[in-house]
């Protein structure tokens, strides 16, 4: 038998993503991927369908990615920084997770809202019908479903045209939304019996990093992890991260965060050692990994 191949950070229709969560396990199947997490932005309503779908020898991670603020360097005048969180294995029901993940997807629908209405007032053919009806039931709202309606609507060629030029953080259309204090999404997890892994927190292509003493702060509020091996992380900033996660006792983790065609990236592209993925495992007090 081969060595297990673990892909920790995946989105579907429920938030970002083109595959549904039952394409989402069978696409991992087809990679032959041994344990897949599914990971949607701020919201844990793909679970049910993924776990419904689950080819057998596949086991299923159920997950959530958090949109969090960390600390920007003391006496930075940009202020914090945009992060994300991956949480694992914690109860959906716990009231801390519910209360949170309806605010940010609160959070989300308004921004949504305002980011058209911006395009549409510029001249640009979107309305808010058009990009709400690109949304599944339950679906967490986006960028990328404007992204899409813009591709739709012949303004762009792909997804990743839209966010280059008109979407991108800082463009005259963008607007921020509220996200959670990244120790507070750590604690919450935690409460909730699940355990948290920073996502890609050195992918300097997508904007500002945090530093070291952002690490050290959320590993002493309980982070269990920091996901290294991702496709926008350089070879130094991964040796860096290691060095890092062993100083600070954290798991490492590998993941493609795929999102089907929405990203390039293919599934199963980055993956996690299973030694780490056991310790993840090990420090979770909240649900059970799924297998079929």
């Amino acid at each position: 038998m081969g060595r297990p191949r673990i892909d920790l950070h995946t989105h579907s229709t429920v938030s970002d993503g083109t595959d549904t969560p039952a394409g989402v396990v069978t696409a991992a199947d087809a990679a032959g991927l041994d344990v897949v997490a599914l990971t949607d932005h701020d919201t844990v309503g793909g679970w049910d369908e993924a776990a419904a779908a689950l080819p057998t020898g596949v086991a299923l991670v159920r997950g959530a990615e958090f949109s969090c603020v960390a600390a920007g360097e003391p006496g930075d005048p940009r202020g914090d920084i945009p992060v994300h969180l991956l949480g694992y294995l914690f109860d959906p029901a716990h009231p801390a997770i519910v209360a949170e993940q309806a605010r940010l997807q609160g959070e989300r629908e308004q921004r949504l809202r305002r980011m058209t209405e911006r395009m549409a007032a510029a001249g640009f053919p979107v309305d808010i019908d058009a990009v709400f009806a690109l949304l599944p039931n339950g679906a967490s709202a986006g960028r990328p479903h404007l992204a899409r309606a813009l591709v739709a609507a012949g303004v762009v060629s792909s997804v990743d045209e839209a966010f280059a030029t008109l979407l991108y953080t800082g463009s005259p259309y963008y607007v921020e939304k509220v996200d959670t204090p990244a120790a507070r999404a750590v604690e919450m997890v935690r409460a909730a019996g699940g355990v948290t892994v920073f996502a890609h927190p050195l992918a300097r292509r997508r904007g500002r990093v945090v530093g070291e003493r952002v690490f050290v702060e959320l590993a002493e509020a309980g982070l269990a992890g920091l996901e290294v091996d991702h496709p926008d992380h350089a070879p130094a900033d991964r040796a860096l991260l290691r060095g890092i996660a062993a100083d600070l006792d954290l798991v490492t983790t590998g993941s493609s965060d795929y999102h089907g065609t929405n990203k390039t990236t293919p599934i199963g592209a980055e993956t996690t050692d299973p030694a780490q993925f056991d310790a993840l495992v090990a420090r979770a007090a909240g649900l059970d990994v799924l297998a079929p």
